[in-house]
């Protein structure tokens, strides 16, 4: 908590137990106050509440509460408001024998003086009590806002991390490929190399931003699945389709990239039609994504969560959207079908 929050609250509550005075004044005298008897009331009130009160407060506030009550001696703590409570009335009778030039406490003998001390030691303790109470809140308070600021840096920390581990696999093959068609036709060899240039690039600058417009993600992907299709000249090899409107739509970057990567590296045989199916669907606040792929059933099983990556996946899905996201992972008739949900806003 700022310390001109702090500041403030102290103040207002020397305020309103000043407040409070007052209006005890007001209940005991007549409606006509005389400035001497106001000017008693005000001594009276300095030495057997206001200096007790604010040595009982301050106290508990600076030392009792760090040394005690945090380490949870509640005895020792309870014994201690006590002393402190009594110490503090006494402080404040001696402060009236300079005030008003007598001795009020010892007027009726020192049993009297110690019963009246012990009675107006309530105020200090009740003060005591207060200032416990506030120090607690304020630290409590500090911690929930320094654990939220904790959170907050860990999971833009886990972010930068997870999108450091989402890099595409292909690009060596692709790299590889091109070589190849540099021979065969050096016009589309550079077409491809030009976009695997975009596609470094914008995972090297676009990634950076917290959100993209979708149009760019999928851009990505697009030229993605073309650099994949480079190893077959089968046609239906993919299926890529969108429906619905995007243009307003911005999201965190590479959301859907590493399951479209898995889906590649399982489908093996490339003359398969229909062997990847990949959909978007955008309604005004949601996107759902599908993505099939076939895979052969003498192959291990395909595991889209295994290893680190995979799992920082899941973990990154969790931070952004945490219950506005469903993601549904299932394996049918050797098909491998991912489909995940996001909730979203225009803005």
């Amino acid at each position: 908590m700022k310390k001109s929050a702090i500041i403030v609250i102290h103040a207002v509550y020397w305020f309103c137990f000043i407040m409070l005075l007052f209006f005890v004044y007001k209940l005991l005298v007549n409606t006509n106050i005389s400035g001497v008897r106001a000017l008693h009331f005000i001594r009276l009130s300095i030495g057997f509440a206001i200096i007790p009160g604010l040595i009982g407060f301050y106290i508990s506030y600076t030392w009792l509460f760090n040394r005690f009550l945090q380490r949870k001696k509640i005895l020792m703590l309870a014994l201690l408001v006590g002393g402190v409570s009594y110490a503090a009335t006494t402080i404040g009778g001696l402060s009236l024998r300079y005030m008003l030039g007598r001795n009020l406490l010892l007027n009726d003998g020192p049993i009297v003086a110690v019963m009246i001390t012990l009675f107006m030691s309530v105020i200090p303790l009740v003060h005591s009590l207060f200032g416990l109470g506030m120090r607690g809140f304020i630290t409590w308070y500090g911690d929930i806002k320094l654990k939220e600021e904790l959170s907050k840096r860990n999971h833009e920390t886990e972010l930068a991390l997870i999108r450091s581990q989402i890099d595409p696999h292909f690009l060596f093959n692709t790299l590889n490929n091109i070589d190849v068609l540099i021979e065969l036709d050096a016009g589309k060899a550079s077409k491809y190399l030009n976009m695997l240039s975009d596609i470094m690039r914008f995972m090297l600058y676009e990634t950076k931003t917290e959100k993209i417009p979708v149009a760019k993600e999928l851009e990505y992907i697009e030229k993605y699945i073309a650099l994949q299709k480079i190893r077959t000249s089968n046609a239906s090899y993919v299926t890529y389709t969108i429906n619905g409107s995007y243009d307003e739509i911005l999201i965190e970057p590479m959301l859907f990239i590493p399951f479209i990567e898995n889906a590649f590296k399982h489908a093996e045989n490339t003359h398969i039609e229909n062997a990847i199916l990949i959909s978007f669907i955008f309604t005004d606040n949601m996107i759902t994504f599908t993505c099939k792929n076939k895979y052969k059933k003498h192959t291990e099983r395909q595991k889209v969560y295994s290893g680190i990556g995979n799992d920082l996946i899941k973990r990154r899905l969790q931070l952004l959207f945490n219950t506005k996201h469903t993601l549904n992972i299932s394996d049918e008739n050797e098909t491998y079908i991912t489909e995940l949900a996001i909730e979203h806003s225009n803005n």
